[in-house]
């Protein structure tokens, strides 16, 4: 295939392919935010597609790469379409790794995964790395998709087509002003524009109101409730879910930020029990300082077997905002989210 497309194009091919999709797509990048939505992006257009069954491998120079021939030769017994992915955090998959995609990218070439997608996501690669056979042979047989870091400067347009897309609009000082609020962090922006997409309806947005969304301090906020979930607060957690509750908080905004943490705390917990360098992965998530201090002590406090029970349940609560009834779980959305906190907040490693 051998073809590069930008994240844009990326969203365009995978909404005009509904039911052909390319053999291997290659993702990389640092900017956690834009790889989780292109990851995600090929995911639900996989699912579209007929690929029911889904393998996931982590893997470094020091994996079994035996395990990726297993995954893309082992013959389904439903006879089901199949989605490979496999994550390579480090970029460096050795002498053994990159024999093994090597000859991966040769049978994808040959045509000889039928029925088989192959989904390979990658930090930026330096320049002797993106030199290497194994890269080489990569970027020929897959389509690539490189996502570059959004610079400071490239800010505000990058908030206005975010806007754009769920159909509101800022003026340019507004755009500028926001740039500078969130600090150049992507995040911090990506979270301000579904803020602004809660609380405002579409159109044109007052400047005024943005400054009001944008500087909201108030006394309870979900950064509170998600520190005090991670460090084992019960009682704290409550008071500030309740706070949020009272203030009229948006509910879906809350659920955005627990369960974000959620699934963040998921993927470090998985890397953490396979052996990789839970230090590189937490600076790959942005999680730095008093912050990274704070998470480890959560992974310490909590089985690594109960997070993905953890983002089910935050799933769930999803779909009680949504008017869904949920076998198990109470009909009022802001009371499962309290009981999803305290999951977290009061789990303590056996």
């Amino acid at each position: 295939m051998g073809r590069r497309l930008d994240i844009d194009s990326l969203l365009q091919h995978l909404q005009q392919t509904q039911a052909s999709l390319d053999a291997m797509y290659v993702v990389s990048g640092d900017e956690p935010l834009l790889v989780i939505e292109a990851m995600d992006g090929l995911r639900a257009a996989a699912t579209r597609a007929g690929y029911a069954e889904r393998v996931s491998l982590m893997l470094d120079a020091r994996s079994d790469w035996s395990t990726v021939m297993a995954a893309t030769q082992n013959i389904s017994l439903f006879g089901d379409k199949r989605l490979v992915e496999m994550k390579i955090p480090t970029g460096k998959p050795g002498k053994t790794g990159g024999e093994t995609l090597t000859k991966l990218s040769s049978m994808v070439q040959a045509h000889e995964l039928a029925d088989t997608v192959v989904l390979i996501s990658l930090p930026r690669l330096d320049r002797a790395t993106a030199a290497s056979k194994w890269a080489g042979s990569l970027m020929q047989a897959g389509t690539s998709i490189e996502l570059a870091n959004v610079e400071r400067t490239a800010l505000p347009q990058w908030i206005a087509q975010r806007l754009a897309r769920q159909n509101q609009r800022l003026d340019a000082a507004t755009l500028e002003w926001m740039a500078d609020k969130v600090e150049g962090n992507l995040l911090a922006a990506f979270q301000e524009v579904q803020k602004l997409a809660l609380l405002y309806p579409e159109g044109k947005i007052d400047a005024g109101d943005v400054e009001r969304a944008v500087l909201n301090v108030a006394r309870y906020d979900v950064f509170g409730l998600r520190d005090a979930m991670l460090a084992g607060q019960p009682a704290r957690a409550l008071t500030i879910l309740a706070g949020l509750r009272a203030e009229g908080e948006a509910l879906p905004l809350v659920l955005w930020a627990i369960g974000e943490e959620i699934r963040v705390m998921a993927r470090l917990a998985m890397a953490q029990a396979g052996g990789h360098d839970l230090g590189g992965e937490m600076r790959r998530q942005r999680i730095f300082g008093a912050r990274e201090h704070l998470v480890r002590q959560t992974l310490a406090r909590m089985p690594p077997k109960a997070w993905p029970a953890a983002v089910l349940h935050a799933h769930e609560v999803d779909r009680l905002i949504k008017g869904l009834k949920v076998h198990g779980r109470l009909n009022d959305p802001w009371e499962e989210l309290a009981r999803l906190t305290l999951r977290i907040a009061v789990a303590k490693l056996r």
